[in-house]
């Protein structure tokens, strides 16, 4: 796999695996301190290659992916879930993803965009008990997974829902999905999908 934009991603290691899944460039933000150096480096990609946004699923990887948007916007958005990214020591970071989930993950890249029409609402999100509600974080961890847009609490989520352009049609699928398999380990029952 080519991949024609830079990709942010937060260390040498990250850069390494991908560099063994797909042929590409990165900029190493080192840490969730993006400085002006790195934000001149990912603008001038935005302007040559375009740029796609790969950090890590914790707290650290959010605030990179929230700073790089905020001064870079229009940044296309690769996610990976905490399952996927997480190493045999409970270790968290691309570095630790398996080439399949990385190749897929750099497969369903997304681009935020424009925030005019909103597509699902918070009573929405209320009414699928995916805010505020008893299992509603491994809800919306179901969810963010399914959409390839990644954990969000529930603002972040509507938020995501809304800058993906996630469509009603794609949110119902998805919700159903994660009812479905949460009912299925309820019950004990492994589901194919």
């Amino acid at each position: 796999m080519i991949i024609k934009e830079m990709i942010v991603v937060e260390g040498r290691d990250d850069t390494k695996a991908l560099r063994r899944v797909a042929e590409c460039d990165t900029i190493e933000t080192n840490g969730s301190a993006v400085d002006a150096e790195v934000i001149e480096k990912i603008k001038l990609a935005a302007e040559r290659r375009g740029v796609i946004i790969f950090t890590d699923p914790d707290a650290p990887g959010e605030k990179i992916r929230r700073t790089v948007e905020q001064h870079v916007p229009g940044c296309r958005h690769a996610f990976l879930s905490k399952d996927e990214a997480r190493s045999r020591r409970g270790a968290i970071g691309v570095e630790h993803a398996s080439p399949e989930a990385l190749l897929k993950a750099l497969a369903d890249v997304r681009t935020a965009g424009s925030r005019t029409e909103e597509y699902i609402t918070k009573n929405d999100l209320m009414s699928a008990g995916l805010i505020a509600g008893p299992g509603s974080r491994e809800k919306r961890e179901r969810v963010g997974k399914l959409l390839r847009i990644g954990y969000a609490n529930g603002k972040q989520l509507h938020r995501r829902l809304i800058e993906f352009r996630i469509s009603r049609g794609e949110f119902a699928a998805a919700l159903k999905t994660a009812e479905n398999e949460a009912a299925a380990e309820r019950t004990g029952k492994k589901r194919d999908l």
